[in-house]
């Protein structure tokens, strides 16, 4: 009589490969309610309908090449894309000199190869490469885009600062302040002491129930009645501190999220091995924590670079108010510079935002498997 229990364990079999859903499948859950066929059949038209006219007027009617905007006045003209290409230099630099271009590109050339270095996985010196570029980089970027005359660099004051630069330095401040200062206040907000628990969450409801335009009028209005004029900050450095702080409060939510998502064993097991607060926290709480809510980080960050376009309110010049402002320009006058100026923008910070959200999703993969 054959034996009915196994006396050794099966080997383990691999996992089914991941199968795409084929045509038929795609078109019964498109067309499976009269309803799902009707708004099908609508949204098929609809984007039939508008795709030749936007190729027209992106690509095929497009200005390419002009010296002034008499070509893109024509009747039968489409997006001005010469214009988008003689404004470039004051989209990315605002009106910061020109012979002084070269330490904008300086700055952000090394600030380019030290993200690469930190966001490629199996990079060699990650450590190194973190400590650079928190440490010594911003210090780096100061001192190139403000000026040292003792060093042969002549002072560029923020009032002159504008476009990609600003948006760039406004949107890196706040992320690599928010993540940490977020951190922190979700412990704070988890703590067991009364006092730290309740100024975390006063912190955190205050900066979530305003706007962040309230924030920004309040840090650029506000901190200056708080410091002798002789200390009086530099006018983008209020800006800099209400976006770090209100995108910190978002940031903390997101963290305290994770915490509560461990199981609580690994807090006694970190415990049990005599692993003290913060070392329970480096070595095991943290870590699976961050990895559980990395789409919530990344969909902060990038609410966070779509917001640095708030600071336009306080007389910053970043990039979207530099395009605003640049399609005022008489010599570029005409009804195809408006809606050219804001494609262009709508361009920019979809690829930001699409790049972040990439990565975000190559990290997710990596991290699970």
């Amino acid at each position: 009589m054959p034996e009915l229990a196994r006396t050794s364990p099966s080997r383990a079999a691999p996992p089914p490969p991941p199968r795409a859903p084929g045509s038929g499948e795609i078109l019964r859950t498109l067309f499976a309610t009269p309803r799902s066929a009707l708004l099908t059949i609508g949204s098929v038209v609809l984007v039939v309908w508008a795709i030749p006219g936007l190729l027209r007027f992106f690509i095929f009617d497009a200005v390419w090449s002009a010296s002034d905007g008499g070509p893109c006045r024509a009747p039968a003209a489409g997006a001005c894309w010469a214009f988008v290409a003689h404004k470039l230099p004051y989209f990315t630099y605002g009106s910061y000199p020109l012979h002084e271009h070269w330490r904008v590109n300086l700055v952000f050339g090394i600030g380019a190869m030290l993200v690469a270095w930190l966001l490629t996985p199996k990079a060699a010196w990650r450590r190194l490469g973190a400590g650079l570029f928190f440490a010594l980089y911003p210090m780096l970027a100061f001192v190139l885009l403000w000026g040292a005359p003792g060093l042969g660099l002549p002072r560029v004051g923020t009032d002159l600062w504008g476009g990609i630069l600003v948006t760039f330095v406004v949107a890196a401040f706040g992320i690599v302040v928010s993540l940490p200062l977020g951190i922190v206040l979700a412990l704070g907000r988890r703590a067991r002491l009364p006092a730290l628990r309740l100024v975390s969450i006063a912190f955190i409801e205050f900066m979530r129930g305003v706007p962040m335009i309230a924030v920004l009028f309040m840090a650029s209005t506000m901190l200056p009645l708080f410091i002798p004029e002789r200390l009086a900050p530099d006018r983008l450095v209020p800006p800099l501190i209400g976006v770090a702080l209100f995108a910190s409060a978002y940031m903390a939510e997101v963290v305290r999220g994770g915490l509560q998502a461990l199981p609580k064993g690994q807090s006694e097991a970190a415990k049990a091995l005599g692993l003290r607060f913060w070392s329970m926290q480096r070595l095991v709480i943290l870590p699976q924590a961050l990895r559980l809510v990395i789409p919530a980080i990344v969909n902060t960050f990038i609410g966070l670079f779509k917001d640095t376009t708030l600071v336009a309110t306080v007389g910053v010049f970043d990039f979207l108010r530099s395009v605003d402002s640049a399609r005022l320009d008489p010599n570029w006058a005409g009804p195809t510079i408006t809606p050219t100026a804001y494609s262009f923008a709508a361009l920019f910070y979809f690829v930001c935002s699409s790049g972040m959200s990439r990565y975000s999703l190559f990290l997710e993969r990596r991290l699970s498997r």
